[in-house]
């Protein structure tokens, strides 16, 4: 067959689009040539990990001389995933509609099942996150207030060379025992939050803040404390406070598969007057860890054994995380980004949203996810995550591949269907509030990544340091700002992490956190980032508006956003030449500065625009 007999994206073929909530019926529709003279058809259907069920379609009119349309309802009761093909008979013999690449269809056995995500019929996420940008803040990196710290716990390097390399010193095994601290806390934050603000920032993420042994925080020592180098309880909350009277929320990241081995629960070192699991049985913490052979053999993070892992469906580690969860909303958090979250079981996650939304419906729950999270395995289990009892929406790490593959190899071709399968598998409200990054805490620097084309070597004990000199980071800006561009009009919400937007370069951790560099801005590109908060700011098709792909080849992609108020178009050329742009039908004004006649955008070599259509 030369025509597609059903695309699961073009709503004459299903609708409606993408993810729905039980209990919506869905109508399927399939092309097929007059000349294969069909005589029957069926949808075959089924839940995950069940049996497939047949729906009986039914002839519904021909189009034109060649072409006939079967058509059939299909009502889903409950949540979760379906996954669907057609069966139809030709010349009596019974042939496949599958799914053989993106959504296109073929007619021969062999494709792949077509998905369906079918997500709970309450299912609500925080419509204040959307059309926001998010700001990614490492608290011992971004700004040190100058105040003198108190209580500082022992071992720690305190840093007064604010800017310099960090420090990595793996001792003998590999292993890291020691810790650097710039002392970055809340009340430098706050003395940034107009900045912030500048740059159209509504929610700020910050890294773990709770007491900790490193200075990633990433192995929690007392959940319920706030480490002593960022300032007390009371700094947080008037961070909070602070924050909120500019708009912006502040969202905190909840490790809550492991804690610290020199945490009060655990207490390997004796750091802590309370008996923690390490010490003694009869510790209240004792039945949250794993352990295979009390005291020294317990199951860790990936085998790290300075992060013991937790039992994270224990009924007294469940109740002790609510009470937390409570405890920093209360304190004015706006949510909490889930550290790891695909290695947190559906009891722990159920218990956490119930937990968190009974508090504050507006506060937004994020999964760090790093694969397609509609259906992702993980321990040989289904996931549930976006199907309304779990999370809000994830970091969307397939939005990232997708503009950083572009932006670093000029490569389009297959851009849209990266962001369409996401748009597709996804319920709408959580594609509202993905977090778009390009760049993490975990990830190198994309200023870095686009100099370098991906292409770097490293080891535990020789970190790639990713520094760039001025001429590379000159020729990487231009990139940045297309690839920003892309990152800040896609569906969901733009998240800078802390110095990208001032053209902080890096490697492998710890060099990807480094020091907000203060007084070594690149004014230029910052200035660039003003302007993507601002035009999202006053353009509400942001918040809302479906993405339409209508190119990505030859080093170029061109996509629309459209609501009911506005319709914007996007195009970029990763080319080393000028490209004169030819938009969807209609007359544009560009809020980017390139020149445009109508339809017409002229693109600069690795540049991007950003078009308002007018009414």
């Amino acid at each position: 067959m030369e025509h597609i007999p059903f695309n699961s994206r073009y709503t004459y073929h299903k609708s409606p689009f993408g993810a729905v909530q039980c209990g919506t019926e869905i109508t399927f529709r399939i092309v097929l040539p007059r000349s294969c003279e069909c005589t029957s058809a069926f949808l075959l259907i089924r839940e995950d990990g069940r049996e497939f069920r047949t729906v009986e379609m039914f002839w519904q009119s021909m189009q034109g001389e060649n072409e006939e349309w079967w058509q059939c309802a299909f009502t889903p009761e409950k949540a979760g995933l379906y996954f669907y093909k057609f069966i139809f008979t030709s010349f009596g013999e019974t042939k496949e509609i599958t799914k053989a690449s993106s959504s296109f269809a073929t007619v021969s056995g062999g494709g792949e099942l077509f998905q369906q995500t079918v997500y709970e019929e309450n299912f609500e996420t925080p419509e204040n996150a959307f059309g926001g940008v998010i700001y990614q803040i490492f608290p011992d990196r971004f700004c040190f207030s100058g105040e003198k710290k108190k209580n500082v716990p022992p071992g720690r390097i305190l840093r007064s060379d604010w800017g310099n390399e960090p420090v990595w010193e793996p001792d003998e095994n590999g292993d890291i025992d020691r810790y650097d601290f710039f002392q970055g806390d809340f009340k430098g934050i706050v003395s940034k939050l107009d900045y912030l603000k500048s740059l159209g920032v509504t929610l700020i993420y910050l890294n773990p803040v709770f007491e900790a042994y490193s200075n990633h925080r990433y192995d929690t020592a007392d959940y319920e404390k706030t480490d002593p180098l960022l300032g007390t309880e009371e700094d947080f909350a008037f961070l909070c406070k602070e924050a909120k009277k500019r708009d912006i929320g502040v969202i905190l990241d909840g490790v809550f598969s492991h804690t610290g081995a020199h945490s009060r629960y655990f207490n390997k070192y004796g750091e802590y007057p309370e008996k923690g699991a390490y010490n003694s049985k009869s510790s209240p913490y004792y039945e949250w860890f794993k352990f295979s052979r009390w005291p020294d053999k317990y199951d860790s993070w990936w085998g790290i054994d300075i992060l013991p892992e937790v039992d994270e469906e224990n009924e007294s580690y469940i109740e002790y995380i609510s009470k937390i969860l409570v405890k920093w909303l209360s304190l004015g958090a706006g949510g909490w980004r889930l550290d790891v979250a695909d290695e947190l079981p559906d009891k722990f996650l159920d218990a956490l949203r119930k937990t968190v939304k009974d508090y504050d419906k507006s506060a937004l729950i994020i999964g760090e996810v790093w694969e397609d999270a509609s259906n992702k395995t993980a321990y040989s289990k289904r996931r549930r995550y976006l199907l309304g009892r779990q999370l809000d929406s994830v970091m969307n790490y397939p939005f990232a591949d997708a503009v950083i593959t572009y932006a670093v190899t000029g490569r389009a071709e297959g851009f849209i269907d990266k962001i369409m399968t996401v748009c597709e598998n996804y319920p709408k409200k959580t594609v509202d509030c993905l977090m778009n990054h390009i760049g993490t805490h975990d990830t190198v620097r994309i200023l870095t990544r686009i100099a370098t084309k991906d292409k770097y070597e490293s080891s535990h004990k020789n970190r790639f340091k990713g520094y760039l000199n001025e001429e590379e980071k000159n020729a990487a800006f231009p990139i940045l700002k297309l690839a920003a561009t892309v990152q800040f009009t896609l569906p969901g919400i733009p998240s800078i992490y802390y110095g990208d937007e001032a053209g902080l370069d890096g490697g492998v951790d710890p060099y990807n956190r480094k020091c907000y560099p203060y007084g070594h801005e690149n004014k230029e590109l910052t200035e660039y980032y003003r302007l993507l908060g601002k035009i999202r700011r006053e353009n509400p098709v942001f918040k809302d508006g479906v993405f339409e792909g209508f190119s990505d080849r030859d080093g170029c992609v061109a996509y629309l956003r459209k609501n009911s108020l506005q319709t914007v178009a996007v195009a970029a050329n990763r080319n080393p030449f000028t490209v004169e742009y030819i938009l969807p039908q209609g007359d544009y004004a560009c809020l980017t500065g390139q020149k445009v006649n109508k339809n017409k955008v002229t693109l600069e070599p690795d540049t991007a625009a950003i078009l308002l259509l007018r009414k």
